[in-house]
């Protein structure tokens, strides 16, 4: 079987049409996935993404970055390459890249969850003969709780909190990762405020409408002193910063789904863990392969090795494949310098 795609210095290649999948260079032309930043990096000279990612990818990217969009499901022909995006269900636009030539199908999928999510397009299998897997959480330990369950516990918390005269800060990735916490709680319980990484992320969601609560830039509450009852939701890089002493007594979270691993909670310096990913769980990923009816998998970035394992074993031609993605990792806060937070007038307080 020949390869439609191949690893390069600057990423993954299709020389038959000429760009890129989520380049880590500059290229010319590249095709992004998602616009989180191990996957949606600047400098290219022209970048193509889902109509409904493109509002999250202008502000990651340098003003001005040429932008073009395909809706989902739209197919567009490159040096003879049929080329579509087709949702992932990671964060709000994320695609899988489905790839056409002389008969062959590959699919990169890029990061995806297959659990229900209100903030962006459900996952939908690709049939392919090729499918480009990732595998963050491609250990057998990693099964997802229910979502209800996850966000009965979440709001508990937060209640309980306020009950007790706390404030309630989670710590979750700026992009997605805090939309979806936002779209889970219950506004009736308290106000909502957010560091600026994540309000600028939120107001991109609206106007690409997506409807959320009511959120509040906390920046733009420096006068409050009774913070008691409030949820805040921040990013990972401001754990542990002097940005946290305004709000008095709190109790902070950190949701992801490395939560599940003991341990993790306590190298995070935090009081609770919540189980919330945006990528699939073991069972999920095994799914979402055996739906693609393909003949070969190409794992990369996570536990590549027992997927590579348990695939081959179960009668798949499966190979690790290096990239430099990082998906969701335990000690790597992937879009701390995504939004610039480095240079929001929160961190520097």
């Amino acid at each position: 079987m020949a390869n439609l795609i191949s690893v390069t210095d600057r990423g993954l290649y299709c020389e038959q049409g000429d760009f890129f999948i989520d380049p880590w260079q500059p290229v010319v032309r590249a095709v992004i996935t998602h616009a989180h930043g191990d996957h949606a990096r600047p400098g290219s000279e022209r970048y193509l993404t889902t109509s409904q990612g493109r509002q999250v990818l202008q502000t990651r990217m340098q003003p001005g970055a040429p932008i073009d969009t395909l809706a989902y499901g739209e197919e567009l022909s490159v040096n003879g390459v049929k080329l579509s995006l087709h949702p992932a269900g990671h964060i709000l636009g994320s695609a899988q890249v489905r790839l056409e030539f002389q008969g062959q199908v590959w699919v990169v999928s890029g990061d995806y969850k297959v659990a229900p999510d209100s903030t962006c397009e459900p996952f939908t299998p690709v049939r392919c003969h090729t499918f480009i897997t990732e595998c963050t959480f491609g250990l057998p330990i990693y099964r997802w709780p229910a979502d209800s369950i996850v966000t009965d516990e979440l709001n508990q918390w937060w209640r309980t909190n306020r009950d007790e005269g706390r404030a309630s800060m989670i710590f979750a990735y700026s992009l997605g990762k805090a939309q979806r916490v936002v779209s889970c709680v219950d506004p009736a319980i308290g106000p909502i405020f957010c560091h600026g990484a994540v309000q600028r992320v939120n107001r991109d969601y609206i106007a690409s409408g997506i409807p959320l609560p009511p959120t509040t830039y906390a920046g733009a509450a420096y006068g409050r002193k009774d913070w008691k009852g409030a949820l805040i939701l921040a990013p990972p890089s401001a754990n542990g910063t002097p940005w946290m002493r305004r709000f008095g007594e709190i109790s902070t979270a950190f949701a992801s789904g490395w939560m599940q691993v003991r341990g993790a909670r306590r190298r995070r310096a935090v009081d609770r863990g919540f189980v919330i990913s945006d990528h699939a769980d073991w069972p999920g990923l095994l799914g979402a392969i055996q739906a693609t009816g393909a003949e070969r998998v190409l794992a990369t970035h996570g536990r590549t090795g027992p997927m590579v394992q348990w695939l081959r074993e179960a009668g798949y031609d499966a190979l690790s494949l290096h990239t430099e993605f990082v998906g969701e990792r335990d000690d790597v806060d992937i879009d701390a310098v995504d939004i610039d937070s480095a240079g929001d007038e929160e961190t520097q307080t």
